[in-house]
């Protein structure tokens, strides 16, 4: 199916500037204010479709992103930075990856997101984390064990239905 082939292209891509040792603050802020939206909204469509271990997990995303993107607003605000208040058409292509599935189960779908989402986020994180401004480098710090949380979750969920369909 070429559409999803070209949606899967679309969601795996790297920005250019990612494997510079840091980030501006700006652009921090942008990516990761989408990114963390990006984050609820899959998560809410896991609540709908996911099964018992992937809703659990979707709910855990909802809480700590809705908590994680609050304080990077506040930190923003105080920064003078714009903050996404709409996830941006790359992460607009991880959501619709979702619903273009094919072949795949929505639990399938949903943890091969969270663990590409989850690298990305960790990369951009370990950038911001030596930013120059000192507030976003302590908030990047602060979440990366999170996220590193985080993608191990998804890391162990794909393992457990890996060994269940080889059953």
């Amino acid at each position: 199916m070429e559409y999803g082939y070209q949606c899967t292209n679309i969601f795996n891509m790297e920005d250019d500037d990612m494997s510079k040792d840091t980030i501006d603050a700006k652009d921090f802020v942008e990516k990761a204010s989408a990114k963390g939206i990006a984050e609820i909204e899959t998560a809410r469509m896991a609540l709908e479709e996911g099964g018992p271990s992937v809703v659990a997990f979707a709910r855990m995303m909802i809480a700590d992103h809705t908590e994680a993107n609050d304080e990077l607003k506040a930190i923003a605000r105080r920064a003078n930075l714009e903050i996404a208040d709409d996830a941006t058409l790359m992460d607009q292509a991880k959501a619709m990856i979702l619903s273009v599935r094919s072949g795949e189960s929505f639990d399938e779908a949903y943890i091969k997101n969270q663990i590409n989402a989850h690298e990305q986020t960790t990369n951009l994180f370990e950038r911001a984390s030596h930013s120059e401004i000192p507030e976003i480098s302590a908030f990047a710090r602060q979440k990366l064990p999170k996220l590193h949380e985080h993608l191990h979750m998804a890391n162990e969920l794909k393992a457990r239905q890996d060994a269940s369909s080889a059953h």
